[in-house]
């Protein structure tokens, strides 16, 4: 199984696919994550990847699994992301 690609192999990939230079790329992916930090309570769409989108979890029950002993689990907000189909259909 292939590894994930890393943050400066990223960088390279992209510089190489636009024609830029790797400090460029590196200043353009940056811009792009400070834009999804702010925009993810709205939820922040990147076009052909996908959306952060915050979701409310409800309380529920749970179950301890080393003791068996049933729990309450809090409600709370959580960051999800849901990939865009033209993703999903490109790999897979």
């Amino acid at each position: 199984m292939a590894k994930p690609m890393t943050k400066s192999q990223i960088i390279a990939a992209v510089a190489e696919k636009a024609e830029i230079s790797k400090a460029q790329a590196k200043d353009a992916l940056e811009g792009l994550a400070e834009l999804a930090y702010e925009g993810a309570a709205d939820g922040f769409t990147i076009p052909g990847i996908g959306k952060l989108v915050i979701v409310d979890r409800k309380a529920r029950m749970g179950r301890n699994p080393a003791t068996g002993e049933t729990i309450q689990i809090a409600a709370k907000r959580v960051l999800k992301f849901r990939i865009a189909k033209a993703a999903k259909d490109a790999v897979l």
